[in-house]
């Protein structure tokens, strides 16, 4: 009896050897950050329209964004990161918002409201148009067996640019950052073969390239003469 109950309990150990798994993550570049360009003291503050840019055809190269839902956020983030800046004010990009104001405006003059709204000449027009694009994206597995351990080694690369287009001139100032997240799985008698990059992997080299992709284009700006400092 004690032999059996010994053979089950060992039985159930390897069971349970075999379904453990062990992950860690690490980061690989080093990104730029966005406080570097943050100590800003002078009063000039530029109008800039972050745009929310259409997605399919970058996501048709890169199918494995669309799946994490990589690119639904990018134009928030950049939103957050120039304004950590002190460098900008911000002008609303959704046609419903802006249909709106113009409602409000033509019911203002109908004497609707009780402290009229006279919005003409007072709307501020985008000095520059932001946006954030994909330029790369790869996604490297490397699994090893040794000894009844598995482990394998999921490696997440993008490289996004961030771009601002002078709205009067056209010019485009650019800066690109790349992320990099390697996230290591180890589990004994068993194959890792479900461990493909995570989102949170995805996510968190996504937010690295996109703060160095805003800091390099602000320094950009910087070095042009566009900022005093």
């Amino acid at each position: 009896m004690k032999k059996i109950l010994g053979n089950i309990l060992i039985a159930a150990l390897l069971v349970g050897c075999g379904s453990m798994k062990t992950t860690t993550e690490q980061d690989v570049i080093e990104k730029a950050d966005i406080s570097t360009v943050s100590d800003y003291t002078d009063s000039v503050k530029y109008a800039v329209q972050v745009l929310s840019m259409d997605m399919s055809k970058v996501l048709e190269t890169y199918p494995a964004l669309q799946e994490k839902n990589v690119g639904l956020g990018f134009a928030e983030s950049v939103l957050d990161y120039l304004d950590e800046t002190g460098r900008f004010i911000f002008t609303e990009d959704k046609s419903e918002i802006k249909e709106r104001m113009v409602t409000q405006f033509k019911a203002s003059k109908k004497g609707i409201f009780e402290e009229p709204i006279d919005g003409k000449g007072k709307i501020k027009a985008a000095k520059y148009f932001v946006y954030a694009t994909v330029a790369d994206f790869a996604v490297d597995e490397d699994e090893t067996i040794e000894k009844g351990k598995a482990k394998v080694v999921v490696t997440t690369f993008i490289r996004l640019q961030v771009r601002f287009v002078d709205a009067t001139t056209g010019q485009v100032y650019i800066g690109s950052g790349e992320g990099e997240a390697i996230k290591v799985g180890e589990s004994f008698l068993k194959s890792l073969d479900n461990m493909s990059f995570s989102q949170s992997t995805v996510g968190k080299a996504t937010r690295k390239a996109l703060e160095t992709a805003t800091t390099k284009v602000v320094q950009k700006l910087i070095a042009e003469g566009v900022f005093a400092n």
